[in-house]
């Protein structure tokens, strides 16, 4: 929520120049796209010229068709991002599972918005797996699941929850693959205790 995009620019574009066949996505931040779409294009356009991103993500189902239309009528690449969508968890009342019951026609309304709008894909995020499933088999664009079941057409993780850098409570659709924290921190515990003892540097590490 508060990161805003004259932050995000320069990471972008760290990314970017150290990308070789990658796609740079940016991501853009709240409060930058939804006041109207011709705000959401000029964002857009800064990430896409100032911050070398190939195209742009940007959350909200049927109310943010008109801005992914300005985007992809501007020369813009736009994934939709639909269901749960972060930078609303207010308005959401906080992490919940999307599409169910009788809130699945939603989803699947914002999936028919988000595409006929121009979107090359769209990222469904914690939604119930079957939804998730009909919406990819209606779709024609790719869909990418977050917590959506394995029937979309692709996955992604944060990578801090995916490889063990982040602790705490993890939502349910992380399968966390490695323990990266606990291998760095006992690395360093075992650098310390080295120096302590003076074993570090050894005769090998000298000259």
């Amino acid at each position: 929520m508060p990161v805003t995009v004259d932050e995000l620019v320069p990471l972008t574009r760290a990314v970017a120049r150290s990308t070789r066949r990658a796609m740079v996505v940016g991501d853009l931040p709240f409060g930058s796209y939804q006041a109207s779409p011709e705000q959401g294009y000029l964002t857009a356009v800064r990430f896409m010229k100032e911050g070398g991103a190939h195209c742009v993500k940007l959350e909200g189902g049927a109310e943010m068709a008109p801005v992914i239309r300005k985007c992809v009528e501007g020369g813009i690449p736009v994934i939709a991002h639909i269901g749960f969508t972060p930078q609303s968890e207010h308005t959401l009342g906080g992490y919940r599972v999307q599409g169910r019951g009788d809130a699945a026609e939603r989803v699947l309304a914002d999936a028919r918005a988000v595409q006929e709008a121009g979107a090359f894909a769209v990222v469904m995020e914690m939604v119930q797996a079957d939804v998730a499933a009909k919406v990819s088999a209606e779709l024609e664009i790719p869909t990418i699941g977050i917590g959506g079941g394995n029937g979309c057409d692709g996955q992604v993780l944060v990578w801090t929850d995916a490889f063990g850098i982040r602790t705490g409570r993890m939502p349910r659709f992380v399968k966390q693959y490695v323990d990266v924290r606990t291998v760095l921190l006992d690395g360093a515990k075992a650098y310390r205790d080295d120096v302590k003892a003076r074993t570090f540097p050894g005769p090998e590490h000298s000259f």
